[in-house]
């Protein structure tokens, strides 16, 4: 038995949209909490490249990239992006890059 054959417009014919009642549970309606992304801390990595990498991918200055690298460090682990949920899985995915463990997680979690 041979599949059903797909309905096409016919040439020069134009269909109107079909129109979608909006409702306030609908998660466009929602809106959407800002991410984090998380460093974790490690036995690989050494301090110092911990820092390299947050100067480097993050933009971060010294100073602010020793913070991160000493909360990684001492408590295992540190907030180091809040923003859109693509941007954070772009984030992690770059740490993975660098051989970071990284996750991100929802705030308010």
């Amino acid at each position: 038995m041979s599949p059903a054959p797909a309905v096409l417009p016919r040439p020069g014919t134009v269909s109107a949209p079909a129109e979608q009642e909006a409702t306030s549970s609908s998660p466009a309606a929602v809106p959407d909490r800002a991410w984090r992304t998380i460093v974790w801390d490690d036995p690989v990595n050494l301090m110092s490249y911990v820092t390299f990498v947050f100067q480097t991918y993050f933009g971060y200055d010294e100073p602010t990239a020793t913070r991160l690298m000493m909360q990684v460090h001492t408590q295992g682990r540190a907030v180091v992006s809040h923003g859109a949920r693509e941007q954070m899985e772009v984030d992690v995915q770059a740490m993975h890059s660098y051989g970071l463990w990284a996750t991100l997680e929802q705030e308010g979690r």
